[in-house]
């Protein structure tokens, strides 16, 4: 550790109080209101939490009831149960938000940057904390005594803002990437929306050279596979493998990051998928589109689209709008499932060929650009997650750093 540099113990440097669970026989909605109410599945997809159309709300008498555990903008939230170690900062449009008693608030910071304090949480040394404070055989449980106790290496302010600062920029430029993105497909959903929901150009009405049918008429629908038992081969490189969970909390049509990897024995019990292939999930979390940027295997739990009529941004986007049609078609006693059979039931209208590659050529750069920018985004968080380990420890010296 550099001469400058401290140790510190984080309830020295900060108040850390916990959250408020809905009183008894409550319920969120989620039509907005001035009273939004922060869950776990809310934290984690980026540094600031914002207001967004995921988040439900409190009625006027629930928020009086639990009025004290409101969160100020600038506070550092942290998840104490079940999914522990998730670290965001509280947005401007969530000033004065409700927090789940599932997670803790880090407030009132004295000599100690909000910024500083949320990169070095999220580090290896931070989460290195959040591990050793943790208990719980069957449930994981970060208490508060143990969030107060954390040892914190940090320099002066002044330097903690330099750190900081390094880092927000790579932040600041994917959080710029994610809102040209959704920009993007909005553009594309109102499109398509008004080209094959609403017929717009057409005065409203479909062309009579437009045919009905089903999707199964018009697109080959085929189910991944899994060799069993997974475990045995499941390694730590090889083929990738796609999971549901690698893509709930994606906010790009593309999936580039894939954690998971099978050996190649796998692979004649499973489907191979090249880049560009277009998959949508069938269970657990159905009815979600995603187009791969990279090769990999997928598991029964997905569908793809060998061959179509559409092509694969007309899909998409048709899933995207049928997604809730989807969820609500499918059935499974655990877990939602939706079989082969119902898609390929799904009513559809196909449209002539020239209106198919007239919608294509408009949309297909909007995806192209979204391409682009999801792979800046995954290589600056790359680069961030590189140097972060370094910067916080000090090893790596903010003044020499190009960025």
């Amino acid at each position: 550790m550099k001469s400058n540099w401290k140790e510190i113990r984080l309830g020295d440097v900060a108040e850390i109080k916990g959250g408020k669970r809905l009183p008894k026989g409550k319920q969120l909605s989620s039509i907005p209101n001035n009273h939004p109410y922060i869950k776990v599945k809310n934290m984690g997809q980026q540094k600031v939490l914002q207001l967004n159309s995921e988040y439900e709300y409190v009625d006027d008498e629930t928020q009086k009831s639990i009025s004290r555990y409101i969160v100020s903008a600038g506070d550092i939230l942290i998840s104490v149960v079940g999914t522990v170690g998730l670290v965001s900062i509280v947005g401007e449009t969530l000033n004065n938000a409700n927090q789940t008693e599932n997670c803790d608030k880090i407030t009132n910071l004295r000599e100690i940057d909000a910024d500083y304090l949320y990169y070095y949480l999220i580090s290896s040394l931070g989460q290195e904390e959040i591990h050793k404070g943790t208990v719980g055989a069957v449930q994981a449980k970060l208490p508060l005594k143990n969030i107060q106790d954390f040892s914190i290496i940090c320099p002066d302010l002044i330097e903690q803002k330099k750190v900081a600062s390094v880092l927000s920029i790579i932040d600041e430029k994917i959080a710029c990437n994610e809102r040209i993105n959704d920009n993007l497909e909005q553009q594309a959903q109102a499109l398509f929306k008004s080209w094959f929901l609403d017929y717009e150009p057409w005065n409203g009405t479909v062309p009579n050279s437009w045919i009905n049918g089903k999707l199964g008429d018009f697109a080959d629908i085929k189910r991944g596979g899994s060799p069993r038992p997974i475990q045995e081969y499941l390694s730590e490189s090889g083929l990738r493998w796609l999971k549901i969970s690698d893509v709930t909390s994606l906010h790009t049509p593309f999936v580039i990051d894939i954690k998971d990897h099978i050996i190649e024995e796998g692979l004649k019990k499973t489907v191979f998928l090249k880049a560009g292939s277009l998959v949508l999930s069938n269970s657990a979390t159905p009815g979600v589109p995603k187009i791969l940027d990279v090769d990999s295997c997928i598991h029964d739990g997905w569908l793809y689209f060998p061959e179509s009529k559409f092509s694969r941004e007309y899909l998409y986007l048709f899933f995207k709008y049928i997604r809730q049609q989807l969820v609500n078609l499918s059935n499974g006693s655990v877990f939602n499932n939706l079989k082969t059979d119902i898609l390929k039931g799904y009513p559809t209208v196909l449209p002539d060929e020239e209106t198919l590659l007239r919608f294509d050529e408009i949309v297909q750069p909007m995806f192209f650009q979204m391409q682009n920018l999801t792979r800046e985004s995954h290589r600056l968080e790359e680069t961030r997650d590189t140097i972060l380990p370094q910067l916080m420890s000090g090893e790596l010296d903010v003044s020499n750093l190009d960025i």
